[in-house]
């Protein structure tokens, strides 16, 4: 076998592994303590995105001053992050101090994802079924 044929053979073997590769990403969304209901829901929109996306999520609050002293403020919002974002994603590592940071970070789950996707059809075919049947009594007292 010549050598250009055996290194050709290596690169197509090569590059086939690379594609079925994938290329997981950890993206990153910064809270306060002291965030606001319309902050809070942007962020969390956001790492939902992410999440359905297949990127592992890493949530941090951020500490400052006096704020160092009530660590169950980032606790509690970090639960919040994580009950908005369970039909998507689940807690892979539970919040921890970091510092002057709580960390926590999140991972998709396929099968939360494919759960929470069967109920939204399930719900919108009840209320495509709801709104035939509310508009076919109508529709015999015209005629």
């Amino acid at each position: 076998m010549d050598y250009g044929k055996f290194k050709y053979e290596a690169d197509q073997r090569a590059k086939e592994s690379r594609k079925k590769s994938s290329n997981l990403t950890v993206k990153e969304m910064k809270y306060r303590p002291k965030i606001g209901p319309g902050d809070f829901d942007t962020k969390t929109r956001k790492v939902e995105k992410f999440l359905g996306e297949g990127h592992k999520v890493k949530v941090t609050i951020m500490f400052r001053g006096r704020e160092m002293q009530h660590p169950e403020l980032g606790r509690k919002i970090l639960e919040n992050v994580a009950d908005e974002v369970d039909h998507v994603g689940k807690v892979e590592f539970h919040p921890r101090q970091d510092g002057r940071n709580m960390v926590m970070v999140l991972a998709p789950d396929k099968q939360a994802q494919a759960r929470h996707e069967k109920e939204r059809r399930k719900a919108e075919a009840a209320a495509n079924e709801a709104t035939a049947e509310a508009d076919a009594p109508a529709a015999d007292e015209e005629e």
